[in-house]
């Protein structure tokens, strides 16, 4: 499963971004609930995972404006508000679960897997497309213009999170979260390093750049001129 954790508590979540990765399934995560609905709209997830506490946009507002649009993603609330009332208005505000902290892992696991096994089988991507760049999960592999192309497994892991996000910026912040697992800035250049790899593997000996610096923002991969 690709599951979306929307968790504000950098600590709480490096430990159920882990044990979720451990388990076998890819997981994306992001810090306060603007971001995560900008995450969100980008698609592609079989459960969110979402606090309802959250900074820039609470949790139920959040999950409210995915279901408005016909998102149908399964939902797991996690919240330190246990009242009935509070489980309630989580229901209405589009959730499928409600599990109230402090919770155990294993039994928050088995409630998102179970909300995973509600989506069809249809919904999982395994292949994506940007323009002449093609990246098939499953079998690992990655080709531009018919050619194979090579890469290590931290680059084949950024393309991918890039591929994920095709035509969005994406924040430094949200690359050393989600492909580097970092919850702090580590003062080195090692996203400069590893884009500029990348970069060299997918557009230098091709007519078209496909990855773009936004400056000031992040970087995009994206088919548009």
């Amino acid at each position: 499963m690709r599951i979306l954790v929307i968790e504000d508590d950098a600590s709480a979540a490096a430990f159920l971004v882990k044990g979720l990765r451990e388990a076998g399934h890819a997981v994306d995560h992001s810090l306060d609930g603007a971001t995560g609905l900008n995450m969100a709209e980008a698609g592609g997830y079989d459960a969110f995972v979402i606090d309802r506490m959250l900074p820039e946009l609470d949790g139920l507002s959040l999950l409210q404006k995915r279901r408005d649009v016909g998102d149908e993603t399964p939902a797991l609330f996690l919240s330190a508000l246990g009242e009935v009332d509070d489980r309630v208005a989580g229901l209405q505000a589009g959730g499928d679960d409600y599990l109230v902290k402090p919770y155990a892992f294993s039994e928050l696991l088995a409630r998102v897997e179970a909300l995973g096994r509600r989506r069809a089988p249809s919904n999982v991507t395994t292949k994506f497309t940007v323009g002449d760049l093609e990246m098939d999960i499953l079998s690992r592999t990655v080709r531009r213009a018919g050619k194979k192309i090579d890469l290590q497994p931290r680059e084949f892991r950024l393309l991918e999170y890039l591929m994920r996000h095709a035509g969005n910026v994406v924040t430094r912040t949200m690359l050393l979260e989600n492909v580097w697992e970092y919850h702090f800035d580590p003062q080195t250049n090692v996203i400069d390093v590893h884009i500029s790899r990348l970069r060299s593997k997918i557009d230098k000996d091709f007519d078209k750049p496909l990855l773009r610096t936004v400056r000031g923002a992040g970087y995009k991969l994206s088919d548009e001129d």
